[in-house]
């Protein structure tokens, strides 16, 4: 996860911070069954390939211990967290026999648990999860077993082997999990793989203390500190999210107060805005948008007309032709919207410079820049053609809705003028079919929408 984290990442954030205190669904109870019954099966096999010998009791109690103070410091990603354990799992390896290190794992897991559970602040269902989280440790348990040599007496090619065992089974572990508990795709969850960066370098601290620790148990103290400054970061980084999240919330709100807000002022163009979502959204999905584009699209396309808030409604609702003077007027709207937005701040200003596109004209003709062609933001260009298509397809105040065949063939004579040639063909294979039954229409009413429009402004809500 970036530093500043993209919408998907903040969508998924935001998911697992509400699910760490809530109890666990259908699909997370399964998913944890079915990594429970693979952690058996690996101890298991670890077992019967290298059964457990003599070990050092209070190192590995010392390991576990510390292990389980590493657990307690979260590194919050999308997708749940990491923590700094790599530093005392590589010494518990090295303390126990190689069949009990996931077994370990696991006591420390729980342990490091328990306490939130008995506070209350986890559902004790969340405990169910630690076997599938302590699957991690069976990569290097099976390596081990498998070369029937202990971590004390491997070299170098063999410890490297055992890392990348580890770091490969807990990747599957977690990839199986989020792709059935939460839907998550593989590139998201491979996008979250850095976290094994952090893994890597602090494997050479944790194998350090680790050779030392057969001989000297109490070394695995000295990793205590470091773990606090990690806690310190952590906590830093949490507030962070949570205050990135909470901000970005606000301007969520803000933007569907306007909407209401513009609903109320005029039903009509609320309506009319929530129709114009809808449809861009699929535009977008179809042109490929990421998400934060997606994002500034939906709330341009909901606030789109915003700045008609500013507009007398007897020029908003006349009935007749307007007059060059109001049509001055009426024009002031996208910049009157942009500047409504660009006081709420954020992304709203990002929002705010789409609305204030949103009746320029591929071929420059429009307002209130004269952009022409890809100078318009493409969200600008999607919501032209989007607020187009649900003007002529709606009642207004002046005339009745256009039939389909008619609204159709005035996108088709509009692409390369008024509207981006690409956004029309993505719009009309997303409604042609729907309107292919629709009544057919003579072409006499788009005349008459001109006719009461300044010169180009053809099938424009004004």
């Amino acid at each position: 996860m970036q530093l500043d984290p993209s919408v998907e990442e903040q969508d998924r954030l935001a998911e697992t911070l509400r699910l760490e205190g809530a109890s666990m669904g259908a699909p997370e109870l399964r998913a944890a069954a079915g990594l429970t019954l693979a952690f058996l099966a690996g101890v298991g096999l670890a077992w019967a390939l290298y059964p457990p010998s003599v070990f050092h009791p209070l190192a590995a109690v010392l390991s576990v211990l510390v292990f389980a103070v590493a657990t307690r410091v979260p590194i919050d990603t999308p997708f749940g967290f990491t923590a700094p354990t790599q530093l005392a799992f590589v010494p518990l390896v090295f303390a126990v026999p190689v069949a009990l290190a996931p077994c370990s794992v696991l006591v420390a897991l729980l342990a490091a648990g328990l306490p939130d559970v008995l506070r209350s602040r986890t559902p004790a269902s969340r405990l169910l999860s630690a076997p599938g989280n302590a699957c991690f440790a069976l990569g290097p348990a099976l390596v081990f077993a498998l070369a029937a040599t202990s971590p004390a007496a491997a070299g170098a090619a063999l410890l490297i082997a055992a890392l990348l065992a580890e770091f490969a089974v807990d990747f599957l572990a977690s990839s199986m999990r989020n792709a059935f508990s939460r839907g998550a795709s593989f590139s998201s969850q491979l996008a979250e793989s850095w976290v094994y960066g952090i893994d890597a370098a602090l494997s050479g601290i944790g194998y350090l203390v680790a050779r030392e620790v057969p001989e000297h148990p109490a070394y695995v103290l000295f990793l205590v500190p470091l773990l606090g400054l990690f806690a310190f970061f952590s906590r830093e980084r949490r507030r962070r999210l949570e205050s990135l999240l909470e901000l970005n919330n606000a301007y969520r709100g803000t933007a569907l107060v306007l909407g209401d807000v513009v609903e109320a002022d005029d039903g009509y163009t609320g309506e009319h805005s929530k129709g114009v979502v809808a449809l861009a959204l699929e535009v977008g999905e179809h042109l490929g948008l990421d998400g934060e584009r997606t994002r500034n699209l939906e709330f341009a396309a909901l606030l789109h007309d915003v700045g008609k808030i500013a507009v007398p409604k007897e020029i908003i609702n006349k009935p007749g032709q307007l007059s060059p003077e109001e049509w001055t007027v009426i024009k002031t709207h996208t910049v009157e919207g942009e500047r409504m937005l660009s006081r709420v701040g954020g992304f709203m200003r990002e929002v705010g410079m789409i609305v204030r596109s949103h009746h320029e004209r591929w071929d420059g003709g429009g307002y209130p820049d004269g952009l022409a062609g890809e100078e318009i933001p493409l969200e600008a260009r999607i919501i032209t053609c989007c607020d187009s298509w649900n003007a002529m397809r709606t009642d207004r105040s002046y005339r009745r809705a256009l039939p389909a065949e008619a609204a159709i063939e005035e996108l088709r004579s509009g692409s390369g003028t008024q509207f981006d040639p690409c956004v029309v063909d993505a719009l009309l294979t997303l409604v042609a079919p729907a309107e292919s039954a629709s009544p057919q229409a003579s072409l006499s009413a788009p005349a008459a929408e001109a006719a009461r429009l300044a010169p180009g402004a053809l099938g424009a809500t004004s």
